[in-house]
């Protein structure tokens, strides 16, 4: 029997679907960049699967100075 962790990976393998693998809580986070969306899928040792996506367009909205911003509104 697989885990489906390798089930999952096999697949993304097998449809050149480029992604990073991470540790994040108690699972194996495996992070996909897709044309116009950003999907994380959290995989848990028992198995079980927590998916999000992050739909977007992928336009240019801003320079260093928007990064700037986007750090300064997210810091403690």
């Amino acid at each position: 029997m697989t885990h489906p962790l390798y089930d999952l990976l096999s697949v993304l393998e097998s449809t050149s679907i480029h992604y990073t693998l991470g540790r994040h809580r108690e699972s194996i986070l495996v992070s996909m960049t897709l044309v116009g969306e950003r999907v994380e899928v959290d995989v848990f040792e028992d198995g079980h699967m927590e998916v999000s996506r992050f739909p977007g367009s992928e336009n240019i909205v801003g320079d260093a100075e928007l990064v700037k911003q986007i750090i300064a509104e997210n810091t403690g």
